[in-house]
């Protein structure tokens, strides 16, 4: 079978590395932006949800590639805070806030708030664009609550403050193995997995029924 090409609306290596991983025992051909040199593509993310920032990434690519794309967006989500900081956690402090300063934030606007009022989730969101312009999102969800001060200096971002359920540890203190089975990202490209497993088999079935 010829292999399919799916292109990653990101630079990040982690990502990729991980997409990748995930994907591995698929017939599909992975390339990054920077494989095809898009890398410059400026994208502004200027949806209201992350469903609406994912498939504005993915769609500034879809018309410049022969194959399918992925996109996906993440967020922090509190629910004593209404929400916040959801869709502008990379930059709650500000457009060029480090985690720290996001952090900070975080902690004052909770700030003698009790840890039964400190629920919280991470969700991610990924669409993927196929070749017939068909978009899907699937979305991948972790539950814990924020603690009061940084724990761990495995994770980046909130990772840090976020204890997760059923662990009562940090992603930053369970580190990358233990946090790359049970994170919402991990949960997104599970489902994506089994996405990309009926797409290529529905193709499958098409191309010998075809013959």
């Amino acid at each position: 079978m010829d292999k399919k090409r799916l292109l990653l609306a990101t630079g990040n290596i982690n990502k990729i590395e991980e997409i990748k991983d995930i994907l591995k025992d698929l017939p599909l051909e992975i390339l990054s932006v920077k494989d095809l040199g898009l890398e410059r593509i400026e994208v502004e993310e200027d949806g209201e949800t992350l469903e609406e920032n994912a498939i504005i990434k993915a769609k500034s690519l879809a018309d410049k590639f022969e194959g399918m794309v992925i996109a996906d967006d993440s967020g922090l989500f509190v629910e004593y805070l209404n929400g916040e900081p959801g869709i502008y956690s990379a930059r709650y402090a500000g457009i060029d806030a480090t985690d720290e300063k996001n952090n900070n934030k975080l902690l004052n606007k909770l700030k003698g708030i009790p840890l039964d009022k400190r629920k919280a989730y991470f969700k991610t969101v990924i669409a993927l664009i196929m070749e017939n312009g068909e978009i899907t999102t699937l979305t991948g969800i972790c539950e814990g609550y924020i603690g009061f001060e940084p724990k761990g200096n495995k994770g980046f971002g909130y990772d840090p403050l976020f204890i997760v359920t059923g662990y009562d540890k940090t992603f930053a203190e369970l580190g990358e193995e233990v946090k790359n089975k049970i994170s919402h990202r991990a949960k997104a490209l599970e489902k994506l997995k089994i996405k990309m497993k009926k797409i290529l088999e529905d193709d499958g079935n098409e191309n010998s029924s075809s013959k």
